[in-house]
């Protein structure tokens, strides 16, 4: 892969997969905005890593539930870079809750920063990409979420299968302008937002229960991402691309049948 030449943002690339996918946009040869909403000093960090590698970084402090937010985000992108040749859509919140106890202001964070967030930062990344004329690369960073009713997750799985379905009409509706859109499932990857949620003992003991024996890590993540915009997968526009290491296969009947 190798994107010399080319200008990407990556939205909430302070840390995890997002930061994961910065770094080796850049190691391909791309300059690279980095988004945070808090985590400003770990997304200098990030930048800092990604000039180490002879590539232009930007730093960008936004909320992308805010659409103007994420409108000026990409106009002060082509300010600093010239173009906006890639997208990905990573910013993420979600809290966790059984649905008839949840704090309606959480839910509706989350939904407004997975769902909305994404759908923003599609709708303003195509436009400069339509304007450019050069086509353009776009990749949303959902989750199998979109398709497993994971209890507690209501808020998270209904934003997660909107922006599924939201990436391919999209991709439908910008493939007459050159622009390639496509959805990249990751699985349970070892990022600091699964702190949020559990302890080391207990992710330890989870990835003990995945098919592979682990959490997946987020430069496997990455690359995955990183194909999925280049040209080597220049004929691959609004289909899923997943990296679950099998947690969407039926595990659980090999535990059934004292195989594990």
């Amino acid at each position: 892969m190798s994107f010399d030449g080319r200008n990407a943002l990556v939205t909430g690339s302070s840390k995890g997969i997002g930061a994961a996918v910065a770094l080796e946009l850049a190691k391909q040869g791309a300059n690279v905005t980095v988004n945070c909403h808090a985590s400003k000093d770990r997304a200098e960090e990030v930048a800092d890593q990604i000039r180490a590698l002879g590539r232009r970084a930007l730093v960008i402090a936004a909320d992308v539930s805010d659409q103007n937010a994420v409108e000026e985000m990409v106009e002060k992108t082509v300010n600093e870079f010239g173009s906006l040749d890639m997208f990905v859509s990573n910013a993420v919140y979600s809290d966790r809750e059984l649905m008839i106890d949840a704090d309606m202001d959480g839910f509706r964070r989350t939904v407004n920063v997975s769902m909305w967030g994404a759908f923003h930062g599609v709708r303003a990344a195509s436009q400069q990409m339509v304007t450019q004329g050069n086509g353009g690369a776009i990749t949303v960073i959902s989750s199998p979420h979109a398709n497993m009713a994971i209890p507690t997750a209501m808020a998270y799985n209904m934003s997660k299968a909107a922006i599924d379905h939201m990436a391919r009409t999209a991709a439908i509706e910008l493939v007459q302008h050159g622009i390639r859109v496509n959805v990249f499932h990751p699985g349970w990857i070892d990022t600091p937002g699964e702190r949020k949620f559990f302890t080391e003992e207990q992710l330890q003991a989870g990835a003990e229960s995945l098919p592979m024996k682990r959490m997946g890590t987020p430069e496997e993540m990455a690359r995955g991402v990183c194909f999925t915009l280049s040209d080597d997968a220049a004929y691959m526009t609004g289909s899923t691309m997943t990296m679950d290491g099998g947690v969407g296969l039926p595990w659980w009947s090999n535990r059934a049948e004292g195989k594990q």
